[in-house]
């Protein structure tokens, strides 16, 4: 027990600046998921980040990249595709150290996204919606091409992604349990798995078991995306996942509301999903840990309904409208 009681450490630090402050989130065991007595079920909380996500570590290892490069002075043009997270994050630390960013993103994301990346003095491009991040990308692709006076960190191609993740998500984790017996995250760009994989399958080897929470085609989840729409991220290893399960969108709203509801955690949908696979995962075991990425919070998502409406009407919903 006073071990456990060493490790209940609250978030906190001294730092320099806001940017020194990305990491170091809380690992917390939400007991309700646990399907058995000798599993343990564990919650990555990167809500705690400063702009609320897990892409606060990405956009800090992006932009140190370039600056090591040589690729950004201050003044410089940064260009990026996003969903809205890895965008809001690049936008903290821009006008923090006197970039301008133009951002790329579906045009049927909440508005929040929008307003957050206004707030930061970011400009924002819509892409089409019905594309989701895929067209962010492509359009951003085009951008890139046509003026290049921009600089594009390109999170989907750009090992500083998964880095990011390999010397610090997974370190944390480390530091926090003696052993892991399965990590889950979703399928998005792929640099958490990635990351996070790597490292802990240099430490556990066959032992831990690297999961991807993936949306059924045709249903997206905010945050994730279907290797089956014809675009992988080049940072994706295939071979360094031992399981990708399929996730619906009617799983992912019932398991953002059962975090919210059952366990105090108040998450974005795709976290739902990802909590749906760690369940199925942690189901399958005898014992051990599970560990799961809560990507994000939910502020991002509060005009979408999912928190506060009948789950009856949300299992039905469109997800596109708030994609």
């Amino acid at each position: 027990m006073a071990v456990e009681r060493l490790r209940n450490r609250p978030c906190g630090g001294r730092y320099g600046n806001i940017v020194q402050s990305i990491g170091n989130t809380p690992l917390v065991e939400l007991p309700g998921l646990s399907p058995k007595p000798g599993v343990r079920v564990w919650a990555k909380l990167e809500g705690r980040n400063p702009t609320g996500s897990v892409k606060d570590r990405v956009a800090r290892a992006l932009i140190d990249d370039g600056e090591e490069r040589g690729a950004l002075v201050r003044g410089s043009r940064i260009l990026e595709p996003t969903s809205g997270n890895t965008g809001i994050a690049l936008a903290m630390i821009c006008s923090c150290k006197g970039y301008e960013l133009t951002v790329v993103m579906p045009e049927n994301v909440t508005p929040e996204r929008t307003q957050l990346l206004e707030m930061y003095g970011a400009r924002v491009v819509y892409s089409e919606g019905a594309k989701g991040s895929n067209g962010a990308v492509e359009k951003a692709l085009e951008m890139a091409a046509a003026d290049p006076g921009f600089f594009m960190p390109y999170q989907y191609g750009n090992q500083a992604n998964p880095g990011a993740h390999y010397n610090g998500t997974a370190v944390e984790i480390l530091e926090q349990l003696d052993d892991v017996a399965a990590f889950v995250a979703g399928l998005g760009t792929g640099g958490t798995l990635m990351g996070c994989g790597r490292r802990l399958k240099e430490t556990f080897a066959d032992a831990v078991k690297i999961v991807a929470a993936e949306p059924m085609p045709g249903e997206p989840v905010q945050g994730l995306r279907s290797l089956e729409d014809g675009f992988i991220p080049p940072i994706i290893d295939l071979s360094l996942l031992d399981r990708k399960i399929f996730v619906t969108n009617a799983d992912a709203i019932t398991f953002t509301r059962k975090l919210l509801l059952e366990e105090g955690v108040f998450a974005g949908p795709s976290s739902g999903a990802v909590a749906r696979v760690a369940v199925r995962i942690a189901d399958e075991l005898d014992e051990g840990n599970v560990v799961f990425v809560v990507a994000d919070d939910g502020w991002k998502y509060l005009s979408s309904g999912i928190y506060t409406r009948p789950l009856e009407e949300l299992t039905d919903i469109d997800s596109t409208v708030w994609w």
